[in-house]
C-alpha cells in the first residue's frame, strides 16, 4: 500500500500545484516488471472514462488507460559499474543487502 500511495501522490500534487481536478479514487496503482526494458514501471490506471482539466487544458481518459508515472531501471552490478565508468565515475565501494538484490554504490569522479 505504501508504493500505491506514493504513486497516487502524483495526482494529489497535480491537484494542489497545477489546480488539476483529478479524483484520486478514479485511478488505481499498478506496478510491473518490463522484461525487455529491464525496469519496473509504475502506472496509474483510469478506472472509468473521465475528463481531467489543469493548466487550461482538458485531458480525456478511457477506462483502462494509464499514466506512466515512473520507471525504475535495474542493473547487474558489473553493468552498473561499466555504465558509471563510461559516464566518468569510478565505483569505489559497493554495499549489498543480504540477498544481493540491492546495492548502494559510492562513486567518485575519475
Amino acid at each position: 500500500g505504501i508504493t500505491a500511495a506514493f504513486n497516487k501522490n502524483v495526482l494529489i500534487r497535480a491537484n494542489k500545484e497545477l489546480n488539476a481536478n483529478f479524483v484520486i479514487d478514479f485511478f488505481d496503482h499498478k506496478a510491473y516488471w518490463n522484461e525487455s526494458a529491464g525496469r519496473i514501471e509504475m502506472h496509474l490506471i483510469s478506472l472509468q472514462k473521465q475528463t481531467v482539466s489543469f493548466s487550461g487544458k482538458e485531458f480525456f481518459f478511457e477506462k483502462g488507460e494509464t499514466i506512466h508515472t515512473e520507471s525504475s531501471y535495474k542493473y547487474m552490478l558489473d553493468d552498473f559499474k561499466n555504465m558509471a565508468l563510461k559516464a566518468g565515475w569510478n565505483c569505489k565501494t559497493t554495499w549489498l543487502d543480504t540477498n544481493k538484490y540491492f546495492s548502494v554504490n559510492y562513486l567518485d569522479s575519475i
